[in-house]
């Protein structure tokens, strides 16, 4: 093996975490500039303070993000998606959920919830349940059809209920991602060939610890 072999694959190793971070750091940089996504100053200051707090929130799609729907109608996780989850509950990092559902499953984001645990529940074929307890109240679905993905009002809400903390938002679709960056997200687009298929939870964690 020859000195080029041997420091190829480090080298990408060390561009491909520089591009990640890359990302990650211009795009929250972008959440903080003033005016993001509204024209207005509130949304950024609330940023700008949870970029001195820290305290990332990591929302996902659900459907063929973190779950995949099998064609004889069965569920179970993504490929990686239950070891990235134990991974991120290790490093206390809050997570949500921001899936389109029915608007007619319920009233309430709780009652809404409930439904489509026993959906997801119902189907379940993987040896390990899906880790509902993870996210907690955390569940945004719209409350009327017009509130679907991918228009704003999911992301919205969840700004508003998390406003001083930087977001993070990973799905499978460029589009839900566009509009989640457009928004003030960090937005990292999973599954994608040569790039991990989430958004490394090291780089999730510097969210947190970077201040302005």
């Amino acid at each position: 093996m020859n000195r080029s072999d041997s420091t190829g694959p480090a080298r990408a190793g060390l561009a491909l975490g520089a591009a990640l971070a890359s990302v990650v750091l211009c795009a929250t940089a972008s959440a903080a500039a003033p005016g993001t996504a509204s024209g207005t100053t509130g949304p950024a200051t609330a940023v700008r303070t949870g970029a001195e707090r820290g305290c990332p929130v990591v929302y996902f799609d659900l459907g063929e993000t973190l779950v995949h729907t099998a064609a004889d109608g069965s569920t179970g996780y993504q490929p990686g998606a239950a070891s990235y989850l134990r991974a991120l509950r290790a490093g206390h990092i809050t997570v949500g959920l921001i899936t389109n559902v029915p608007s007619s499953w319920g009233t309430t984001d709780a009652a809404r919830a409930a439904r489509l645990k026993k959906e997801v529940d119902a189907t379940w074929r993987g040896a390990v349940p899906f880790a509902w307890q993870d996210f907690g109240g955390r569940i945004l679905t719209p409350r009327t059809e017009a509130e679907r993905k991918p228009a704003a009002a999911l992301w919205q809400r969840a700004k508003a209920n998390e406003g001083r903390c930087r977001l993070v938002y990973q799905a499978e679709t460029a589009e839900e991602v566009g509009v989640a960056a457009s928004l003030g997200f960090v937005p990292y687009q999973v599954g994608r060939p040569h790039r991990p298929t989430f958004l490394p939870v090291g780089l999730i964690e510097r969210l947190g610890h970077r201040s302005r």
